[in-house]
């Protein structure tokens, strides 16, 4: 009886762990900063919070092989100036492609491209006339779909959504949210696209900042309303019975109703934000922008987005939001604001205290979980994972090479740090080897009781396999030195 019982039980505990932790929360990752921590230490970092989702605005090389078998999904963008050149035909899709994306999956979880970043918006005279020759709106559209072809020839198209991120601007009006539309001359191109996200299960993305519209008409917009505080006092009515508590959820409804405005029949779009925050420091006279409000909207945001929540008009719908922005970035283009949007210093010190910790990492060897900092010194045990894969201790041998050639190999993981001469290669034992595989490949795929299985090789475990070389059960093997205490809870094992 306790045979048949055990692997149910083991299902049941994993499967209450999982429906447990409450959804993760995206941020946006610029680098336009000459003092910037180095992208490995960034995802190093990350990965003891609660940030599971990063999105960047290129596909820059060490960025993504920085993120590699850490199981933090990782949005990659076309840059403006590309999207022409994608748009002329799938040839040449498929060599941006394949030169910037593929030489780094499936190690770096990359789960969509962002084509272009505003493209309909970012040149004024693009949304206002058709006199101006830079910015073809049809070019984005050509440029989506060949990548798209380009996935679907790859057989990645079920793992890697092509979308792309629109500012409020593509909307003729955003009040009241129920009847807000697209701007005219963007119809025909806002239905090209909406249909193909619909058609292809992709986003529909928008940035979304309640910060400008409070700066730009303080007399007319509630402070708290702007700021996400959901007091009812301040709420605003919509003449088809919606009640919006805060400014957010109008932006995202008015988006949605413009969608629907379409005539999309029965087909569905989702939505995401993409970029929403609130900068810490404006320009003269600019008193919204504080570092008490910065800190009260994205607390706020990061709440909202844990929340599984939707709007008053799909109150069932979650809506994932992406923070705006890990880093102040000291290069930005524009005044003080656009450089001030940063939850973090470029020298890694938090600009305002935001909670990011994880619930579910270990603590830092302090009893503390999951604090978190650029500044901080990570020493003794780091934060690392309450769950684990590992290989069982009496496991056939060769079922256990056979698992280790398929994790190193097809099944993506990077295996650099086992190899001779890597940090994690000591002790030479295939069990510990094996273990660090099979656990980086249980990581970095969901954590799901089936990705540890390997034929019949794997256990789960919420102990921590770290264990002393004495240990009878052990051995002289251990499953994993004591340079891998700073594993975090996404698998990646930091043996440095």
């Amino acid at each position: 009886m306790a045979t048949t019982t055990l692997p149910l039980l083991l299902l049941v505990i994993v499967s209450s762990f999982q429906n447990a932790v409450v959804s993760g929360v995206g941020i946006n990752y610029g680098t336009l900063g000459n003092n910037l921590p180095p992208p490995k230490r960034v995802a190093q970092l990350l990965q003891a919070t609660l940030i599971d989702k990063v999105k960047i605005y290129d596909t820059n090389p060490e960025i993504l092989q920085a993120f590699s078998n850490t199981g933090i999904d990782l949005i990659v963008a076309v840059e403006n100036s590309h999207v022409s050149n994608i748009s002329t035909d799938v040839a040449a899709a498929d060599e941006w492609f394949a030169t910037r994306v593929l030489p780094f999956i499936p190690a770096t979880s990359i789960t969509a491209i962002a084509v272009g970043n505003e493209y309909l918006t970012t040149t004024t005279a693009a949304t206002k006339s058709d006199k101006d020759p830079q910015v073809d709106p049809t070019a984005l559209v050509q440029a989506m779909q060949n990548l798209h072809a380009v996935l679907i020839a790859r057989g990645l198209d079920r793992k890697i959504k092509v979308t792309t991120p629109h500012s409020m601007a593509v909307l003729a009006s955003s009040f009241p949210p129920s009847s807000s539309t697209f701007a005219t001359n963007l119809v025909p191109t806002m239905t090209s696209i909406a249909a193909f996200l619909a058609d292809t299960g992709a986003p529909f993305m928008v940035n979304a900042y309640p910060y400008f519209a409070y700066r730009d008409n303080p007399d007319m917009v509630n402070l708290q309303y702007a700021l996400l505080g959901n007091s009812t006092s301040n709420g605003v009515r919509d003449p088809k019975g919606y009640t919006y508590t805060n400014m957010l959820d109008a932006q995202i409804d008015a988006v949605r109703a413009a969608i629907d405005a379409l005539g999309l029949g029965h087909r569905t779009v989702e939505i995401m934000v993409s970029e929403s925050g609130w900068p810490s420091k404006g320009d003269t006279g600019d008193i919204a922008a504080t570092p008490e409000n910065a800190k009260t909207y994205n607390t706020r945001l990061i709440e909202r987005a844990q929340s599984n929540k939707g709007t008053p008009m799909k109150p069932n719908d979650k809506v994932e939001v992406f923070v705006f922005a890990l880093f102040n970035e000291n290069k930005k283009e524009g005044g003080a604001t656009e450089r001030n949007f940063g939850i973090f210093n470029g020298d890694g010190s938090k600009v305002y205290e935001v909670d990011l910790s994880c619930k579910f990492c270990s603590n830092d060897g302090n009893g503390n979980g999951g604090g978190f900092g650029f500044g901080e010194k990570v020493s003794g045990v780091a934060r690392g994972p309450s769950v684990w894969c590992v290989a069982k201790p009496h496991a056939d041998e060769k079922v256990l090479q056979a698992v280790l050639d398929f994790c190193c190999g097809g099944g993506g993981v990077d295996c650099r740090e086992i190899y001779e001469n890597g940090d994690c290669f000591e002790p030479q034992k295939l069990l510990a080897h094996a273990s660090y595989a099979m656990n980086a490949y249980y990581q970095m795929h969901g954590r799901n009781y089936w990705n540890c299985d390997f034929k019949g090789t794997g256990l789960v475990t919420f102990s921590d396999p770290i264990v002393d070389c004495s240990d009878p059960l052990m051995g002289d093997a251990g499953i994993l030195n004591s340079k891998s205490a700073g594993r975090n809870d996404r698998g990646h094992n930091q043996c440095g």
